[in-house]
């Protein structure tokens, strides 16, 4: 999706008659916002922005890394908040729905408490293979719904953060729907600890 021809007749003012080089900077921008593309799916965007977060989340597990995740984790919040700002200022819409690049950075926070709980029982991040496969579908599962259901329920402070200034009100949303998806999985985990006995 091009900016508005609106916009693109001011840059070409402001540029002497050349939006070539500006128009593929402001694509690329738009392009990383929406999910690498996936945000223009026009059937619920946000869920497929969500399985696209998943995949952030496995490539910041692979280095097993615990400094590396949390790192990429914080990366992904400040570029959300950048590029989601400038997608909504390229469309010129309040939160368009197109932007998912929001829930994609926000899923690595999702699984933190479940990785937290790892990190604690064996002293190291987990590997992929022990997070995503057969037998712990289930929990992912779990957290992919419990995140999507937050994210479009939006208690409190989710709804009231969405007034915050461009990016961030766009992006802190998840990331506070990813906070209450860790409560979630902390109390399963202590709920099944306190049967297991």
């Amino acid at each position: 999706m091009s900016p508005p021809r609106r916009l693109q007749g001011r840059i070409a003012r402001r540029r002497g008659g050349d939006t070539a080089p500006y128009l593929s900077l402001v694509s690329l921008k738009l392009w990383i916002a929406q999910g690498f593309g996936v945000g223009r799916i026009p059937v619920a965007p946000g869920t497929f922005g969500t399985l696209v977060g998943i995949v952030w989340f496995a490539l910041l597990l692979v280095p097993a890394n615990i400094w590396l995740f949390i790192a990429g984790t914080i990366a992904g919040f400040g570029l959300s908040v950048w590029l989601c700002g400038e997608g909504e200022k390229i469309l010129r819409q309040k939160d368009p729905g197109s932007i998912v690049l929001d829930e994609i950075t926000a899923m690595p926070l999702c699984f933190a408490g479940w990785i937290g709980v790892a990190f604690w029982k064996i002293g190291s991040l987990p590997r992929l293979d022990e997070i995503l496969n057969a037998r712990s579908w289930p929990a992912v599962v779990g957290i992919f719904v419990a995140f999507r259901f937050f994210d479009v329920l939006k208690p409190w402070p989710i709804r009231q953060s969405q007034s915050l200034p461009g990016g961030w009100g766009i992006t802190v949303d998840d990331f506070l729907a990813a906070i209450y998806v860790n409560a979630v999985v902390l109390l399963v985990y202590l709920a099944r600890s306190m049967f297991a006995r």
